[in-house]
This record gives structure tokens, C-alpha cells and sequence, in this order.
């Protein structure tokens, strides 16, 4: 189970619990850190993106004018300031794992027959994958299918405990392309869960980091549907993370074409309303501003028009109450709010 290194075997086995139960304690209790950074750009719409907080060395490098320069405001799950761990537990920072330390990790997840283990052990991997070099030798170790297959688990709260993990894991752009593939997976568990659970939470913030950058965006062009009915039956959590994802998908131009087919539930529209949360109706005028920046030609429009109940016809029509709503929030008290409407409106 662990490296032939280390012996004996039970030792490893002591070890390693103590390891888990001194993490779990420490970081099992995930902090959610938000910000949101709204900038105009003339060149591209809007997007948003995860920001990455990490007290280790690597950093991402933001280039100017790319993707990942323009957006932000992801809810990235990071480890809290360590508690002392008292007695005989071994107590170990996530960053400072040693490989031996993952790999049984990811060993004993598989052979736990626990769900409060397997949660805890998941804990303490994804308080871990915060950190660079753990994302790298995770992915080395083939951790990410291995976490990912318990996506299915019977247990909801380890279901949860994955998708926070491969969040973190997908702030790696190698590591996307291991768990790219598990989209199809993740949309399910959307579908499937109950309304403004935490899998619903944890699926959408694993699919706003895959759809940070245009090379993944096009696995969810089947979900706009999806994500504009969320809209209307979620509360402002799920509403905001939802969204977050329609902001990047929009954000390409490659995308529109899809996007502004898809079914879409006309009383998405009711929302541009000034009685909707702040964090809502702002990047809901995001999304309307990206879409207000696509001219189809005319062609194009009258087929569109249609296509009953598409979303062309709820947001962007001559006839969609839209327009009308737009205009009275100018008059809204956030000034944010109404510099993203006067932008939509010229």
C-alpha cells in the first residue's frame, strides 16, 4: 500500500491515519473565498475565472491580454491556517506531503469501506491539490480517475468531497485534460441531485474551471439548457456559480451559436429586475452583455426567430421584454450595475 521503502506495514498504516485525522481536523472545514473583478475590455466580453491564493512558490502567471488576465471571481476551495494538533497525531501541512504520504493516500481511499473515511481522506487530498506540486504528482500517481470514480459513490457527502477535489486539481491545465473527460459525469450529477444542493455547488465550481479557457468550452455546449433553468429554481449561490459559467461560455465567439439556440425558460427575463440579489443581476448583465455583442447576420435572425422558446427569442428579439427592463434598471443604486446596463444599452 505504501512505498517498499517503509516498514513495517502497520507502522505505514498508523502513520498514514494519523495523517488523515490530523488534516481532516485541520482542513476539513473549507474556507470560500470570492472576488469579483469586472473590467471592460473592447477587444472581448466579460468572463470569469478562478483566482488562485496559494503560500507556496508556484503561482499562475497571468499574461497580459489572455484569457485568464480578463476574468476572475471563482469560489476556490483553500486550507485554512493550521490548528496545533495535540498527543501522538502526526501532524502534516498540505503543501508539505511527501509522495509516500499520496500515494497511500489514494491507496486506502480505494480500500475504505467507510464513507466517513473516504471523506475525510478526500478532505485531506483536496486541501493537498491547493498546492502545485501535489496537483502534479496526484496526476502522476493517477489520482484523478481514481477520484473521480467516486463521483458514483452511494455516499452524497463523498460525492461532494470528490467534486472539491477535482476543483482544485483542475486549477492544473495538465489535469484538465484528465478530467475533462468526467464532464458528461458531472453534468448528470447536476441534472440528478437535489436543487441547491452542495453536489449542484460543487459540480458547477468544477465546470467554471473548465470553462475558464475557450479549449474546453465546447463540452458544454449542451448544457446552456441546463444552466438558464437553474436560474429560475435556485437560490443566489447556485444562481451566481451558474451564471459564472454562462459568462465564460459566452465570452467565446465560437460558442454563440449554440448558446443563443438552446431552450431557454422565458422567465429568465424576470430577473433583470432591480428586487434580484446584486450578485445575480450583475453577472446576469454580463451574460446579456456578451450576447448583446453578437450580430447574426439577417439570415441567421429569421431562422433563429423560429425556433420556439430559443434563447434568441427570450433575450435578444425586437419582441423580448428585455429591452424594457434594462431601462429601468438604470435608475438602479449600485453603480456597478448601472454601468454594466448603460454598456448593453449603447
Amino acid at each position: 500500500m505504501g512505498d517498499g521503502s517503509i516498514t513495517p506495514r502497520i507502522g505505514n498504516m498508523k502513520a498514514l491515519l494519523g495523517i488523515v485525522a490530523g488534516a481532516g481536523a485541520s482542513y476539513g472545514i473549507y474556507k470560500l473565498i470570492s472576488g469579483v473583478s469586472i473590467k471592460r475590455n473592447k477587444k472581448s466580453a466579460a468572463s470569469e475565472c478562478p483566482g488562485v491564493r496559494s503560500s507556496s512558490p508556484s503561482e499562475v502567471t497571468l499574461q497580459p491580454g489572455s484569457l485568464l488576465a480578463k476574468v476572475s471571481g471563482l469560489d476556490v476551495v483553500c486550507p485554512r491556517t493550521a490548528d496545533v494538533v495535540s498527543g501522538d497525531i502526526i501532524h502534516q501541512s498540505p503543501d508539505n506531503l511527501d509522495p509516500q504520504h499520496l500515494k497511500m493516500l489514494l491507496s486506502l481511499l480505494q480500500t475504505s469501506a467507510n464513507s466517513s473515511d473516504r471523506c475525510r481522506i478526500l478532505v485531506t487530498l483536496g486541501n493537498a491539490a491547493a498546492f502545485t506540486v501535489n496537483q502534479n504528482l496526484i496526476r502522476e500517481y493517477e489520482g484523478i480517475h481514481t477520484i473521480a470514480g467516486f463521483l458514483s459513490d452511494s455516499a452524497a457527502e463523498v460525492r461532494v468531497q470528490a467534486l472539491n477535489t477535482l476543483n482544485n486539481l483542475c486549477m492544473n491545465i495538465q489535469n484538465q485534460e484528465q478530467i475533462k473527460i468526467y464532464v458528461p459525469q458531472v453534468l448528470e450529477l447536476i441534472e440528478v441531485s437535489p436543487v441547491n444542493s452542495d453536489l449542484q455547488l460543487g459540480a458547477l465550481r468544477l465546470l467554471t474551471n473548465l470553462s475558464v479557457s475557450d479549449k474546453h468550452q465546447h463540452l458544454l455546449k449542451d448544457s446552456v439548457t441546463l444552466l438558464l433553468s437553474l436560474l429560475v429554481v435556485s437560490n443566489e449561490a447556485l444562481q451566481v456559480q451558474a451564471l459564472r459559467v454562462l459568462v465564460n461560455l459566452s465570452s467565446n465567439p465560437d460558442m454563440m451559436d449554440d448558446i443563443v439556440q438552446s431552450q431557454a425558460p422565458a422567465s429568465v427575463v424576470l430577473l433583470f429586475d432591480a428586487r434580484t440579489a446584486s450578485s445575480v443581476l450583475l453577472r446576469l448583465l454580463m451574460f446579456a452583455g456578451n450576447l448583446k455583442a453578437w450580430r447574426p447576420s439577417a439570415q441567421v435572425a429569421d431562422e433563429l426567430r423560429r425556433k420556439q422558446d430559443c434563447l434568441f427569442r427570450v433575450m435578444l428579439d425586437e419582441s423580448s421584454q428585455l429591452h424594457g427592463r434594462l431601462v429601468q434598471l438604470l435608475s438602479h443604486p449600485d453603480g456597478e450595475i448601472q454601468a454594466q446596463v448603460a454598456r448593453i444599452l449603447m
